[in-house]
């Protein structure tokens, strides 16, 4: 079917996958009915900015605005999608709405791993959540996170700017599983310097209720706290898919252009897909993008369109420091230094390969990304 015929399509989830989904289909020629489904009430927005700039920017309200969106989509936002008819072709909502279409783009991302159901344990994954934290954290409350990757170190760093004690709960060094050794110490140094408290233990669960909720280690100790937040993880929301047979380990696995089978598409944080290091999700918000725009060409354009040539990309703030990172992650070893000195700010480092390939990482370092990624390839 060409892109003249093809009448329908339905975009499941209005996050920067959807979002970039529903742009690229445009761009690519579809001019047909295009409708976006989210299950937020509000439009689509960065959140990335939810874990640091909004938690850092006073009274502006603004740091996770995008810009409006020019698609020119039906959206229909505040509704959740419930079941997908790959046969029939049909999306179905909680309102008992039925979406037929030609072709479709599964975009729901995921949501945040729990460790309790007691509503003092707070996570940080969409906007009302980010909004609820930073008003709490007007009254500079004590506050105890509880994962030590890059999102529960973004929080304690947000946190602690706001004027709270904070106490990070970690299994293991935090960050090393997500930057490597030389990396985490980096980050964790600056942590513990400006007075975070970091306690490595290789479990905690949240107990209690009744707002005198606690965090219990392992070994039995207890922490209290004012305000307990969760960032251990997240789960991809593939449960409206039941039944559907496009599912397998809890994600959605696509080909090398994004695509589920010729007329579905799965993208962001729910989607699997092939990489250097075999077939994976990515929640990266970069990676949704690249997904996204390789995906929406396929459903257009079929085989004509060039699959997906993913690099990985990353970037965190937190205490002061701003990672920027292409390659795989986490770097193993010590790097060398094409700028800067061990212990120096700002430094520019690579990690070499046998291949001829390298990881580059710019720490408070000005580099324009397609700089950084060219650091990256064989005879750079």
């Amino acid at each position: 079917m060409s892109a003249a015929a093809l009448e329908r399509i339905v975009v499941v989830g209005n996050g920067i996958a959807g979002l970039t989904a529903a742009d690229t289909l445009r761009e690519a020629g579809f001019d047909g009915e295009l409708t976006v489904v989210g299950d937020e009430p509000h439009p689509a927005y960065s959140r990335p900015a939810l874990s640091k700039a909004l938690l850092l920017d006073g009274n502006d309200l603004s740091s996770h605005r995008l810009p409006p969106a020019g698609h020119g989509a039906t959206e229909l936002l505040g509704v959740r999608a419930t079941g997908l008819d790959p046969d029939r072709r049909r999306v179905t909502l909680d309102d008992g709405t039925a979406l037929p279409y030609d072709r479709v783009v599964l975009a729901t991302g995921s949501r945040a791993r729990r460790l309790s159901d007691l509503p003092e344990e707070l996570t940080l994954r969409g906007l009302d959540d980010a909004l609820s934290l930073r008003a709490r954290l007007a009254r500079k409350p004590s506050v105890v996170v509880i994962g030590g990757g890059p999102l529960g170190m973004e929080i304690a760093s947000g946190c602690l700017a706001a004027g709270c004690d904070v106490t990070v709960v970690s299994q293991g060094v935090p960050l090393v599983l997500q930057l490597g050794p030389y990396l985490a110490d980096v980050f964790v140094g600056a942590a513990r310097e400006q007075g975070v408290i970091v306690v490595e233990t290789e479990a905690a669960r949240i107990e209690g209720g009744g707002g005198n909720a606690r965090v219990v280690l392992n070994e039995g100790r207890v922490l209290e706290a004012e305000v307990i937040l969760t960032a251990a993880g997240d789960i991809p929301n593939t449960e409206w898919l039941a039944g559907s047979g496009l599912t397998s380990k809890g994600a959605v696995p696509a080909d090398t252009r994004g695509l589920v089978r010729r007329d579905v598409a799965a993208v962001g944080d729910l989607a699997a897909f092939p990489t250097a290091r075999g077939v994976r999700r990515v929640p990266l918000w970069s990676s949704a993008i690249e997904q996204a725009k390789a995906a929406a060409r396929a459903l257009v354009r079929g085989e004509e369109a060039p699959p997906l040539d993913f690099q990985s990309y990353f970037w965190t703030e937190q205490f002061g420091l701003s990672l920027k990172a292409v390659g795989h992650l986490p770097v193993e070893g010590p790097p060398e230094f094409v700028h800067g000195a061990p212990g120096g700010s700002p430094a520019l480092m690579r990690w070499s390969h046998e291949d001829g390939t390298a990881d580059a990482v710019a720490l408070n370092y000005r580099i324009p990304i397609p700089r950084l990624r060219r650091m990256t390839r064989a005879a750079a």
